[in-house]
């Protein structure tokens, strides 16, 4: 199928554009490029351009819940190929300022479930290599 455009950014709502731009450049790299205090676009290396951009009122999603405040959407990233990869990733994060929403089900899951500074939830995934 023909592309009708391309996709240029993700765009996240956050009350600190800079804050959570950092955070995710220590997480997935990349510098963010901060011109404005309310819109701030970081290039993840290999990977999408993020832009963070204050909305005022802003409230994290429901997670895991559906409905009114529920997530949209989130971001996975790869952590590697064994849990102790994973486990390693989840320190850093942790250390960034991340909080661990669900890490259970180890056997059945490969990924874990963090929510960011800002309370927008994403995952550290094990993935094998091949």
């Amino acid at each position: 199928m023909a592309a009708v455009a391309r996709l240029r950014s993700v765009v996240v709502d956050c009350p600190e554009p800079r804050e959570l731009a950092r955070f995710y450049a220590a997480v997935g790299g990349g510098m963010p490029e901060e011109e404005d205090p309310d819109r701030v676009v970081l290039q993840i290396p290999a990977g999408p351009r993020l832009a963070f951009q204050r909305a005022p009122g802003y409230g994290p999603p429901d997670w895991p819940r559906a409905g009114h405040g529920s997530q949209q959407f989130h971001l996975d990233f790869d952590a590697g190929g064994t849990w102790e990869e994973v486990d390693e990733a989840e320190q850093k994060v942790l250390a960034l300022g991340a909080r661990v929403l669900d890490r259970e089900d180890r056997e059945k899951k490969d990924f874990r479930v963090y929510a960011d500074p800002a309370g927008h939830p994403f995952c550290l995934c094990r993935i094998e290599q091949p």
